[in-house]
């Protein structure tokens, strides 16, 4: 499917619902591949602000972005609007700290943007795709998030507040051609108690019974009733059927369940792609969304990583064979940890080495638990990325490399006899003055077994004489 933003801008104005501030909020559309991102206007330099899991400062009763000190609060609303309208590039203009809060839901959102309109781009999707269960746990409340294989999008929210009134509820959508129906309209809710404190606290300022459905966890008399309503500024207060105040109606009995689910759906969006997968919400938070999503995104970046991986076909025959190799480097047996050269174009190069039993190192390293020193990956990595290096120069067989720097190297599964590393160096920059910046990677199978970036520096061995 191809990415979407929006045919016209589209303003919406309201209060936050913390701060208390008016605010105006202008969508904008965005070229292919730019994301959603929110600038505030109102500060001199403009700050632009990704709507990126690695910009959430704060899950206090709303999801909060930031760029340094300049912060937008109660962003989950509007990016759940924009998520379940398939929307992927945006630029939001607000002249505030706080996303308004309006009605409580997505619905004005969604609204707003039909209104500009939504328009197919040129570049495609970039799906994160779930190929195998994930699951995150908060041990400490019981939360939990699932996120299973799925040829689409869909979610699934339980929620469980140990109260009677409220009692166990579930939601699910199953397909975002739903989402403006049976998700978008669905308010904030809080319970009496909590609303209570927060009037104490001073706090949402911009709180209005028109925007959030209050639940009467407590028997309250008519006196309590009256106190209640003055503060928040309504002739009348009473309890309704199923515990609810009688300031609003519920658009559906499970409202406060689907709410979550519209909740878990703009916070996933800071994921930074569009998901195929079924995503299960046992006790959804914007705390646990927030850091499931942080579990997703490090998938999401194995996946990627993957994406490059090198097709290795054992009956294909060779760019460079072993031979070849040491007639350009300078090692030989034990240490040459190259054995053929499967790829090599312009920027990148494949090597591949076999792990055998007999390895030198395993005499010493781990006896009778053989596992491949990580270094010797890194220098294997190091040799594979000599060769792409001295492919360059006229006179290979004169031309040493040599390390300059190893930076952000990681290791991540054990390498033993038996496993083929199939070892990958990228140019990172266009070599200058013999330097060589690279990224490598060593994959066994479909694992990345280590990584890193390194920097060397081609050098001709007459002038080390």
């Amino acid at each position: 499917m191809l990415q979407k933003t929006i045919k016209n801008k589209v303003s919406l104005n309201g209060i936050g619902l913390h701060t208390g501030k008016n605010v105006t909020m202008t969508f904008l559309p965005a070229p292919e591949n730019h994301g959603i991102k929110f600038q505030r206007i109102d500060t001199p330099e403009g700050v632009i602000i990704p709507a990126d899991i690695t910009r959430v400062v704060s899950t206090n009763r709303g999801t909060a972005i930031s760029s340094g000190a300049i912060v937008i609060n109660t962003v989950e609303h509007a990016l759940s609007a924009l998520a379940g309208l398939g929307i992927d590039n945006v630029l939001i203009e607000i002249d505030g700290p706080e996303v308004p809060i309006l009605d409580g839901s997505a619905i004005p959102f969604v609204n707003a943007i039909e209104t500009a309109g939504v328009i197919e781009q040129t570049e495609e999707k970039d799906y994160f795709i779930v190929t195998e269960p994930i699951s995150f746990k908060d041990e400490v409340t019981g939360s939990e998030m699932l996120a299973l294989p799925a040829d689409e999008f869909e979610v699934t929210a339980l929620i469980d507040f140990g109260s009677p009134v409220l009692g166990q509820q579930f939601a699910k959508l199953e397909t975002l051609d739903k989402y403006k129906e049976e998700i978008a309209p669905c308010r904030t809710f809080v319970f009496l108690h909590e609303l209570e404190k927060l009037l104490e606290q001073d706090l949402i300022k911009g709180g209005d019974l028109d925007n959030a459905i209050v639940i009467a966890d407590r028997v309250m008399s008519q006196t309590e009733l009256d106190v209640l309503s003055k503060k928040l500024g309504k002739p009348s207060i009473k309890v309704e059927k199923e515990g609810v105040l009688n300031t609003i109606n519920l658009h559906f009995k499970n409202e406060p369940a689907r709410h979550k689910l519209l909740d878990v759906i703009g916070d996933l969006s800071l994921l930074g792609k569009p998901i195929k997968g079924k995503i299960v919400a046992t006790k959804p938070g914007h705390s646990i969304n927030i850091e499931f999503t942080k579990v997703l995104r490090k998938v999401a970046l194995e996946q990627k990583k993957l994406k490059g991986k090198p097709i290795y076909d054992v009956d294909k025959e060779p760019i460079l064979d072993t031979n070849q190799i040491m007639g350009m480097l300078p090692h030989r047996f034990p240490f040459l940890l190259v054995d053929k050269i499967i790829e090599m174009e312009e920027n990148h190069v494949v090597g591949i080495k076999n792990i055998s039993f007999t390895e030198p190192c395993f005499q010493g390293h781990f006896p009778g638990n053989p596992v491949f020193p990580a270094v010797l990956q890194i220098e294997a990595l190091a040799q594979t990325g000599g060769i792409l290096c001295l492919s360059k120069m006229p006179d290979p067989e004169n031309w040493d490399t040599y390390f300059i720097k190893i930076g952000y190297a990681k290791f991540k599964q054990k390498v033993t006899p038996g496993d083929t590393l199939i070892l990958k160096m990228e140019l990172l920059e266009p070599i200058r003055r013999g330097i060589c910046r690279m990224q490598g990677t060593a994959y066994v199978g479909n694992k990345i077994v280590s990584e890193a970036d390194m920097t060397a520096q081609i050098v001709n061995r007459t002038t080390l004489k």
